[in-house]
């Protein structure tokens, strides 16, 4: 589930409006619409934060936000996959 999908399922479970969310973000509300849709990525801190003010768990949101920012940078790269099989064994290595 990409970053924006949640926190809309989140924001709206809570009976909350896009710029109520915004207004404490302090971005103005298209932009935090266009976070919902996918359309811009949210900053790290902004993640953080809008963890706290749902309620929800920092480490789901931020492993949701990590993955898309991983699928954004190799989304059209033909060895993708193979980067990233790579980057695992780096990891386990370490």
């Amino acid at each position: 589930m990409k970053l924006g999908e949640r926190l809309k399922e989140l924001r709206e479970n809570q009976g909350l409006l896009q710029r109520q969310l915004s207004a404490q973000l302090e971005i103005d509300t298209p932009m935090f619409s266009k976070i919902e849709r996918g359309e811009r990525r949210a900053k790290r801190e902004q993640v953080v934060l809008l963890a706290s003010i749902l309620k929800a768990n920092e480490n789901e949101l931020l492993t949701i936000w990590l993955v898309d920012q991983i699928l954004a940078v190799i989304d059209k790269e033909k060895v993708g996959v193979q980067a990233l099989k790579f980057a695992l064994r780096e990891i386990e290595q370490q």
